[in-house]
């Protein structure tokens, strides 16, 4: 029986080489050649004007929350439907996540559930891209703008991603990217943040070189480096740096077979979405996909868990998603709840994920056979 697994890691271009030439450069610690070359790249792609590498997209959640000036009993709005970093993050502040729900179409942040979430204790909105999906960021800024908040994009599956022509990474105060191996492009582990504005950057350096100004330093601005501010060991090593750089160079060749594979399950399914058995992915006119994820949302949780086990007894792993925050233990101590999240809990009861990644080739006509044969019996 060929075993087809959820994600598989890739090699797409010179990789191997350039971590041979890091090592032949004489400095795998952090902040070498190839880090410099990543945050060029990523700029570029973003446009954002400062981007920085880190070792996880958690780091670089973790450096946006120190720069949001979270304290103590301050509240951050996010939606419980996302990864446990996004929490976490504001959590190691002191601060409260306040867990909203999402739009039941694009499964991202509910603009009318921020709205009404926030008190005279909000900070800041953390936005995330679901499935690569860009959240309706236009909605979003206007309310931070109206209210003297921050706002912060998880991009950690949306590198590529376009909003209304923009960027994701572009569209916040700053932004989070993961190249963790189930991304799009990735590093095994690693991450970026991106910085939109001017008045963050440099503090954005010294909180990710442990809260010194060694950056300065380096460049010849100051003659020596201290401590200068709460900060942490954020910057990857240059092996992990040297096999991004590959990656990120060959962005759009990855993300259009991705785009591929999205395009391939979302013909084979229509049908059944037209007779109500299921629902595809929702992608805004005004949005553009880098093809991160294509999920089904079938009948039920037992419809759900029904069809995983079906495709696991074919050798396909096809896992749900996120356990909701708000209903963990973690969520329940550090957390609260503003309104209703109904859409969350259904979506998370629902919401199984297919096969997608650079190598899965015509594995998607094996997918989407034995899906169809549990789907149509």
């Amino acid at each position: 029986m060929q075993k087809i697994p959820f994600n598989a890691p890739s090699i797409v271009g010179d990789e191997l080489a350039y971590i041979s030439d890091a090592i032949a450069r004489g400095q795998l610690s952090g902040d070498g050649h190839y880090t410099k070359l990543c945050n060029k790249l990523i700029e570029a792609q973003t446009g954002s004007p400062k981007a920085l590498l880190t070792h996880s997209c958690t780091a670089a959640l973790e450096m946006a929350a120190i720069l949001c000036d979270l304290a103590p009993g301050d509240e951050v709005i996010m939606p419980s439907f996302t990864f446990v970093s996004t929490a976490n993050a504001v959590a190691l502040r002191g601060a409260i996540p306040v867990f909203v729900d999402i739009d039941p179409d694009t499964l991202n942040i509910s603009p009318a559930a921020a709205e009404a979430a926030i008190t005279d204790k909000t900070r800041a909105i953390f936005a995330v891209h679901y499935a690569g999906v860009p959240a309706e960021m236009d909605a979003l800024r206007e309310l931070t703008d109206a209210h003297g908040l921050m706002l912060i994009e998880d991009a950690a599956q949306a590198l590529g991603s376009t909003y209304h022509g923009r960027p994701c990474g572009s569209l916040g105060d700053a932004a989070a990217f993961s190249f963790h191996e189930t991304k799009n492009l990735i590093s095994g582990e690693g991450g970026a943040l991106t910085i939109n504005r001017e008045d963050l950057a440099a503090r954005a350096e010294i909180i990710r070189e442990k809260g010194t100004n060694r950056s300065r330093f380096l460049r010849g601005q100051v003659d020596k480096y201290t401590w200068v501010d709460i900060g942490s060991s954020f910057l990857p090593g240059e092996l992990v740096a040297a096999f991004l750089y590959g990656q990120l160079e060959n962005t759009a060749q990855v993300n259009n077979v991705r785009l591929a594979a999205f395009d391939s399950y979302n013909a084979a399914f229509a049908d059944l979405e037209q007779s109500e058995r299921l629902r595809r992915p929702i992608i805004p006119q005004h949005a553009a996909s880098n093809g991160h994820m294509f999920y089904l949302m079938l009948r039920d949780i037992a419809d759900r868990d029904s069809f995983i086990a079906h495709m696991r007894d074919h050798g396909i792993a096809t896992p749900f998603h996120y356990v909701p925050l708000h209903s963990s233990p973690g969520g329940e101590t550090y957390g609260r709840v503003a309104g209703s999240l109904e859409v969350t809990d259904d979506t998370s009861a629902r919401l199984v994920r297919l096969p997608v990644y650079y190598s899965v080739g015509d594995k998607i006509d094996r997918v989407i056979e034995i899906a169809r044969t549990y789907l149509t019996a």
